[in-house]
Protein backbone atom coordinates (compact mmCIF):
# COMPACT_ATOMS: atom_id res chain seq x y z
CA UNK A 1 0.00 0.00 0.00
CA UNK A 2 1.24 3.61 -0.74
CA UNK A 3 0.39 6.57 0.89
CA UNK A 4 -1.39 9.55 -0.85
CA UNK A 5 2.42 11.36 -1.33
CA UNK A 6 4.18 8.18 -2.87
CA UNK A 7 1.34 7.00 -4.54
CA UNK A 8 1.25 10.88 -6.12
CA UNK A 9 5.34 10.29 -6.97
CA UNK A 10 4.89 7.11 -8.49
CA UNK A 11 1.86 7.63 -10.47
CA UNK A 12 3.34 11.21 -11.76
CA UNK A 13 -0.55 12.47 -10.29
CA UNK A 14 -0.40 15.57 -8.63
CA UNK A 15 -2.20 15.03 -4.87
CA UNK A 16 -4.72 17.77 -5.42
CA UNK A 17 -5.98 15.98 -8.99
CA UNK A 18 -5.73 12.43 -6.67
CA UNK A 19 -7.91 14.44 -4.12
CA UNK A 20 -10.41 15.70 -6.66
CA UNK A 21 -10.65 12.32 -8.37
CA UNK A 22 -11.43 11.07 -5.12
CA UNK A 23 -14.27 13.52 -4.56
CA UNK A 24 -15.84 12.83 -8.19
CA UNK A 25 -15.64 8.77 -7.11
CA UNK A 26 -13.54 8.38 -9.85
CA UNK A 27 -10.60 6.67 -7.76
CA UNK A 28 -11.08 6.11 -4.66
CA UNK A 29 -8.18 5.33 -2.16
CA UNK A 30 -8.25 1.52 -1.45
CA UNK A 31 -8.34 2.23 2.65
CA UNK A 32 -8.59 4.97 4.22
CA UNK A 33 -7.25 5.02 7.69
CA UNK A 34 -10.43 5.83 10.06
CA UNK A 35 -8.39 7.67 12.91
CA UNK A 36 -5.86 9.92 11.05
CA UNK A 37 -7.52 10.23 7.69
CA UNK A 38 -4.65 9.30 5.79
CA UNK A 39 -5.42 7.88 1.73
CA UNK A 40 -3.83 4.77 1.12
CA UNK A 41 -3.38 3.65 -2.88
CA UNK A 42 -2.64 -0.05 -4.00
CA UNK A 43 -0.85 -1.13 -7.25
CA UNK A 44 -3.48 -2.34 -9.10
CA UNK A 45 -5.38 0.91 -9.69
CA UNK A 46 -2.47 2.45 -11.62
CA UNK A 47 -4.78 0.88 -14.96
CA UNK A 48 -7.89 3.18 -13.74
CA UNK A 49 -5.51 5.94 -12.96
CA UNK A 50 -3.80 5.67 -16.36
CA UNK A 51 -6.73 5.43 -17.95
CA UNK A 52 -8.51 8.57 -17.01
CA UNK A 53 -5.09 10.32 -17.50
CA UNK A 54 -5.67 9.34 -21.24
CA UNK A 55 -9.13 9.88 -21.96
CA UNK A 56 -8.69 13.08 -20.16
CA UNK A 57 -5.84 13.73 -22.92
CA UNK A 58 -8.40 12.91 -25.16
CA UNK A 59 -10.66 15.69 -24.18
CA UNK A 60 -13.61 13.97 -22.67
CA UNK A 61 -14.54 15.72 -19.24
CA UNK A 62 -14.14 13.98 -16.05
CA UNK A 63 -18.34 13.57 -15.74
CA UNK A 64 -18.05 11.50 -19.07
CA UNK A 65 -15.17 9.92 -17.62
CA UNK A 66 -17.10 9.01 -14.70
CA UNK A 67 -20.11 7.60 -17.06
CA UNK A 68 -17.15 5.65 -19.55
CA UNK A 69 -15.74 3.69 -16.44
CA UNK A 70 -18.99 2.94 -15.00
CA UNK A 71 -18.77 -1.15 -14.73
CA UNK A 72 -22.10 -1.65 -16.43
CA UNK A 73 -21.33 -0.08 -19.64
CA UNK A 74 -20.42 -2.07 -22.58
CA UNK A 75 -17.40 -2.08 -24.93
CA UNK A 76 -19.76 -1.36 -27.49
CA UNK A 77 -20.92 1.72 -25.62
CA UNK A 78 -17.66 2.31 -24.94
CA UNK A 79 -16.74 2.43 -28.60
CA UNK A 80 -19.84 4.56 -29.81
CA UNK A 81 -18.55 7.27 -26.86
CA UNK A 82 -15.44 7.36 -28.81
CA UNK A 83 -17.05 7.76 -32.14
CA UNK A 84 -19.21 10.60 -30.63
CA UNK A 85 -15.83 12.35 -29.58
CA UNK A 86 -14.15 11.83 -32.84
CA UNK A 87 -16.90 13.38 -34.69
CA UNK A 88 -16.99 16.72 -31.81
CA UNK A 89 -12.88 16.81 -32.71
CA UNK A 90 -13.48 16.60 -36.90
CA UNK A 91 -16.03 19.55 -35.93
CA UNK A 92 -13.84 21.87 -33.80
CA UNK A 93 -10.94 21.09 -36.36
CA UNK A 94 -13.11 22.16 -39.31
CA UNK A 95 -14.23 24.77 -37.41
CA UNK A 96 -10.87 26.32 -36.40
CA UNK A 97 -9.37 25.80 -39.57
CA UNK A 98 -11.99 27.82 -40.98
CA UNK A 99 -11.40 30.84 -38.21
CA UNK A 100 -7.82 30.14 -39.77
CA UNK A 101 -8.44 30.83 -42.96
CA UNK A 102 -10.18 34.13 -42.28
CA UNK A 103 -7.35 35.44 -39.91
CA UNK A 104 -4.98 34.30 -42.79
CA UNK A 105 -7.30 36.28 -45.33
CA UNK A 106 -7.23 39.46 -42.69
CA UNK A 107 -3.52 39.45 -42.20
CA UNK A 108 -3.09 39.18 -46.34
CA UNK A 109 -6.02 42.11 -46.82
CA UNK A 110 -4.11 44.29 -44.14
CA UNK A 111 -0.79 43.38 -45.73
CA UNK A 112 -1.73 44.98 -49.12
CA UNK A 113 -3.62 48.23 -47.62
CA UNK A 114 -0.16 48.58 -46.27
CA UNK A 115 1.74 47.99 -49.52
CA UNK A 116 -0.58 49.63 -51.95
CA UNK A 117 -1.68 53.45 -52.48
CA UNK A 118 -4.75 53.65 -51.18
CA UNK A 119 -7.46 54.67 -53.64
CA UNK A 120 -8.09 57.97 -54.97
CA UNK A 121 -11.35 59.65 -55.61
CA UNK A 122 -11.60 62.16 -58.81
CA UNK A 123 -14.27 64.07 -59.93
CA UNK A 124 -15.07 64.14 -63.55
CA UNK A 125 -18.43 63.81 -66.27
CA UNK A 126 -19.18 61.16 -67.79
CA UNK A 127 -20.35 61.12 -71.27
CA UNK A 128 -23.72 59.85 -72.57
CA UNK A 129 -23.61 56.30 -74.15
CA UNK A 130 -25.60 54.22 -75.86
CA UNK A 131 -26.24 50.46 -74.50
CA UNK A 132 -28.44 47.53 -74.51
CA UNK A 133 -30.11 47.10 -70.65
CA UNK A 134 -31.94 44.60 -69.00
CA UNK A 135 -33.36 45.58 -65.95
CA UNK A 136 -34.98 43.62 -62.92
CA UNK A 137 -34.93 42.83 -58.86
CA UNK A 138 -31.88 40.21 -59.56
CA UNK A 139 -31.86 37.30 -56.85
CA UNK A 140 -28.18 37.52 -55.78
CA UNK A 141 -25.06 38.51 -58.04
CA UNK A 142 -25.25 35.02 -59.08
CA UNK A 143 -28.44 36.33 -61.40
CA UNK A 144 -26.76 39.67 -62.42
CA UNK A 145 -23.90 37.64 -64.47
CA UNK A 146 -26.65 35.71 -65.98
CA UNK A 147 -28.51 39.10 -67.06
CA UNK A 148 -25.52 40.20 -68.77
CA UNK A 149 -24.74 36.89 -70.63
CA UNK A 150 -28.37 37.32 -71.59
CA UNK A 151 -27.81 40.65 -72.79
CA UNK A 152 -24.52 39.61 -74.52
CA UNK A 153 -25.69 36.84 -76.48
CA UNK A 154 -28.76 38.80 -77.84
CA UNK A 155 -26.18 41.67 -78.75
CA UNK A 156 -24.01 38.96 -80.41
CA UNK A 157 -26.83 37.93 -82.95
CA UNK A 158 -26.77 41.82 -84.64
CA UNK A 159 -23.23 41.87 -86.60
CA UNK A 160 -20.76 43.94 -85.33
CA UNK A 161 -22.91 45.74 -82.70
CA UNK A 162 -20.75 45.10 -79.48
CA UNK A 163 -18.93 48.88 -78.96
CA UNK A 164 -15.18 48.03 -77.46
CA UNK A 165 -16.31 49.38 -73.78
CA UNK A 166 -16.58 47.57 -71.12
CA UNK A 167 -20.25 46.87 -69.25
CA UNK A 168 -21.59 48.44 -66.41
CA UNK A 169 -23.95 48.11 -64.00
CA UNK A 170 -26.48 50.34 -62.56
CA UNK A 171 -28.34 50.24 -58.91
CA UNK A 172 -31.50 51.51 -57.94
CA UNK A 173 -31.91 50.22 -54.50
CA UNK A 174 -31.67 53.23 -51.89
CA UNK A 175 -29.68 50.98 -49.52
CA UNK A 176 -27.35 47.74 -49.95
CA UNK A 177 -29.01 44.69 -50.83
CA UNK A 178 -27.13 41.43 -51.62
CA UNK A 179 -30.36 39.72 -52.02
CA UNK A 180 -33.18 41.10 -54.10
CA UNK A 181 -31.21 43.86 -56.07
CA UNK A 182 -33.01 46.50 -58.26
CA UNK A 183 -30.54 47.06 -60.67
CA UNK A 184 -29.77 47.30 -64.49
CA UNK A 185 -27.05 46.09 -66.35
CA UNK A 186 -26.00 47.59 -69.42
CA UNK A 187 -23.59 47.03 -72.05
CA UNK A 188 -22.42 49.20 -75.11
CA UNK A 189 -23.42 49.72 -78.40
CA UNK A 190 -22.10 50.68 -81.72
CA UNK A 191 -25.57 51.39 -82.87
CA UNK A 192 -29.28 50.74 -81.95
CA UNK A 193 -30.50 47.29 -82.36
CA UNK A 194 -33.93 45.89 -81.99
CA UNK A 195 -35.80 45.82 -78.90
CA UNK A 196 -37.60 42.77 -77.35
CA UNK A 197 -39.68 41.47 -74.38
CA UNK A 198 -36.51 41.96 -72.16
CA UNK A 199 -33.87 44.01 -73.58
CA UNK A 200 -33.90 47.50 -74.21
CA UNK A 201 -31.99 49.80 -76.23
CA UNK A 202 -30.83 53.61 -74.33
CA UNK A 203 -29.09 56.38 -74.09
CA UNK A 204 -27.80 56.60 -70.74
CA UNK A 205 -27.87 60.49 -69.76
CA UNK A 206 -24.51 63.03 -69.34
CA UNK A 207 -23.48 63.44 -65.60
CA UNK A 208 -21.66 66.24 -64.11
CA UNK A 209 -19.52 66.02 -61.49
CA UNK A 210 -18.85 62.11 -60.94
CA UNK A 211 -16.30 60.94 -57.82
CA UNK A 212 -15.15 58.00 -59.52
CA UNK A 213 -12.49 55.33 -57.75
CA UNK A 214 -11.14 52.59 -58.79
CA UNK A 215 -10.81 49.32 -57.34
CA UNK A 216 -8.22 46.75 -58.46
CA UNK A 217 -9.13 42.78 -57.27
CA UNK A 218 -11.73 40.39 -56.84
CA UNK A 219 -15.20 41.87 -55.75
CA UNK A 220 -15.09 40.34 -52.50
CA UNK A 221 -12.96 43.13 -51.46
CA UNK A 222 -14.83 46.09 -53.46
CA UNK A 223 -16.06 47.33 -50.26
CA UNK A 224 -12.78 49.14 -49.21
CA UNK A 225 -13.47 50.86 -52.47
CA UNK A 226 -17.12 51.82 -51.25
CA UNK A 227 -15.79 53.00 -48.41
CA UNK A 228 -12.88 55.29 -49.82
CA UNK A 229 -15.90 56.80 -51.68
CA UNK A 230 -18.01 57.40 -48.80
CA UNK A 231 -14.91 59.12 -47.08
CA UNK A 232 -14.29 61.10 -49.65
CA UNK A 233 -17.72 62.42 -50.38
CA UNK A 234 -17.72 63.19 -46.03
CA UNK A 235 -14.53 64.79 -46.47
CA UNK A 236 -15.13 67.19 -49.00
CA UNK A 237 -18.12 68.49 -48.44
CA UNK A 238 -20.20 66.73 -50.86
CA UNK A 239 -23.22 64.57 -51.02
CA UNK A 240 -24.81 61.67 -53.08
CA UNK A 241 -26.49 62.75 -56.06
CA UNK A 242 -27.50 60.08 -58.75
CA UNK A 243 -27.57 56.24 -58.87
CA UNK A 244 -24.18 54.06 -58.15
CA UNK A 245 -22.82 52.41 -61.14
CA UNK A 246 -20.04 49.74 -61.29
CA UNK A 247 -18.23 49.96 -64.38
CA UNK A 248 -16.20 46.73 -65.43
CA UNK A 249 -12.57 47.70 -66.87
CA UNK A 250 -11.41 44.03 -66.84
CA UNK A 251 -13.64 41.45 -65.74
CA UNK A 252 -13.98 37.44 -66.45
CA UNK A 253 -15.98 35.67 -68.99
CA UNK A 254 -16.16 31.91 -69.52
CA UNK A 255 -18.34 29.87 -71.03
CA UNK A 256 -20.09 32.25 -73.86
CA UNK A 257 -19.80 30.78 -77.28
CA UNK A 258 -18.56 34.22 -78.93
CA UNK A 259 -15.84 36.61 -78.03
CA UNK A 260 -16.05 39.62 -76.23
CA UNK A 261 -14.01 42.39 -76.59
CA UNK A 262 -10.40 41.26 -75.62
CA UNK A 263 -9.56 44.33 -73.93
CA UNK A 264 -11.66 44.43 -71.11
CA UNK A 265 -10.96 40.14 -70.28
CA UNK A 266 -9.29 38.88 -66.98
CA UNK A 267 -8.05 35.64 -66.44
CA UNK A 268 -7.80 35.81 -62.85
CA UNK A 269 -9.79 37.48 -60.40
CA UNK A 270 -7.42 39.25 -58.75
CA UNK A 271 -6.43 41.36 -61.93
CA UNK A 272 -10.31 42.33 -62.33
CA UNK A 273 -10.64 46.59 -62.24
CA UNK A 274 -13.62 47.72 -61.38
CA UNK A 275 -14.31 51.70 -61.56
CA UNK A 276 -17.12 52.86 -59.23
CA UNK A 277 -19.31 55.94 -60.49
CA UNK A 278 -21.47 58.30 -57.98
CA UNK A 279 -22.63 61.66 -58.76
CA UNK A 280 -22.37 64.24 -56.32
CA UNK A 281 -23.07 68.01 -55.34
CA UNK A 282 -22.07 70.48 -52.73
CA UNK A 283 -23.98 70.52 -49.48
Amino acid sequence: MFKIGEFSRLSRVSVRMLRHYDQLGLLTPSQTDSFTGYRYYSADQLPRLNRIIALRDLGFSLEQIAEMLDEDVSAEQLLGMLKLKRADVEQQMQTEQERLSRLEAQIKQMNQAANHTKYDVILRDIESELVGTYREVAKDDNRIQEMFDLVEIYIAGYENARADKPPFTIYYDDEYRDEEIDCEVCVPLKYAIPENESIRVRKTPKQFKVACVIHVGNYLNIGQAYNALLNWIDSNGYQMKGLIREIYLKYGADGLEFELPQTYLAQESNQYVTELQLAVEKL
